[in-house]
């Protein structure tokens, strides 16, 4: 595919998705970031996967920042999930 192709498909992609998610409820929220941070979890992986047979510098050093990025994404979502669970837990 060339450039104008993906990037139409990920400006698609995120309206969509914006759309999508604009219209959950609230009240399922919480299992919607749950599987979202799976979704995060094998985007993790193939990043990975990508930056382990990356072969130029510049190929590396872009593998590297998505590996990153992908890591921040789902331990944000771990940490945002847990925040939301607590809130459904009694106080003593």
């Amino acid at each position: 595919m060339d450039g104008v192709a993906l990037l139409t498909v990920f400006v698609l992609a995120a309206f969509v998705g914006y759309e999508v998610i604009s219209k959950v409820s609230s009240t399922l929220h919480t299992p919607l970031m749950s599987g979202s941070n799976a979704i995060s979890g094998i985007v993790l992986v193939g990043t990975v996967i990508i930056a382990s047979v990356a072969e130029s510098a510049v190929a590396v050093t872009l593998a590297l920042v998505a590996v990153a990025l992908a890591s921040v994404n789902l331990v944000g979502g771990f940490l945002v999930t847990d925040r939301m669970l607590q809130m459904f837990r009694r106080r003593s």
